[in-house]
């Protein structure tokens, strides 16, 4: 019965983010090479997302992690928000803002993940680095366009895992989290590099 419920609240919120996911607001003055390298970025990590995933499913047979659903929230793996990029008045500023706070905490979260295992060590430094450049490259437009904060934020307290089992069971949660942040973050891109 809770595993029917924890099934039935996954597809509703899984419909909520496609929802939210719709970009209605009008297209930017953002640069075209930024964007074009923002897509590419976006398309990068995926793909190490990816790789995580696939490594932690093969090496610790860890493959669901909507089972794991529980234990995320438990452990208090956040989640960043985009509204502002796929609201019906997508905001630039905004939508530029919580991509840049949301990669950070994802740096964070890739940085709690270290030690997970020595076989997956590789592909978490490189997931980690793709993510820390699409955040530099936020940042820089956000200065280019005069809309950075005067101090650069940062990510705030990061889950602490206790054993080896919640470290993968949590890479597991944060790189299928991250996939859906990405995922919603592409659709905004996508549509504000639209002529």
């Amino acid at each position: 019965m809770e595993l029917m419920v924890l099934q039935l609240l996954l597809w509703h919120s899984a419909l909520w983010m496609v929802q939210e996911a719709t970009p209605l607001g009008s297209a930017s003055s953002l640069p075209q090479s930024f964007l074009l390298k923002c897509l590419e970025q976006v398309r990068k990590i995926q793909a190490d997302g990816a790789a995580l995933q696939e490594r932690l499913c093969a090496t610790h047979k860890l493959c669901h992690p909507q089972e794991l659903m529980l234990l995320g929230h438990s452990l208090g793996i956040p989640q960043p928000l985009l509204s502002s990029c796929s609201s019906q008045a997508l905001q630039l500023t905004g939508c530029l803002s919580q991509l840049h706070s949301g990669l950070l905490l994802y740096q964070g979260l890739l940085q709690a993940l270290a030690g997970i295992s020595p076989e997956l060590a590789p592909t978490l430094d490189m997931l980690q680095l793709d993510v820390t450049d699409f955040a530099t490259n936020i940042w820089q437009q956000m200065e280019d366009l005069g809309v950075a904060p005067v101090v650069q934020p940062t990510h705030g307290p990061m889950p602490t895992f206790a054993s080896a089992f919640q470290r993968r069971a949590g890479g597991v949660l944060v790189a299928s989290n991250l996939q859906r942040f990405l995922e919603l973050a592409y659709r905004g891109l996508r549509y504000l590099a639209e002529p």
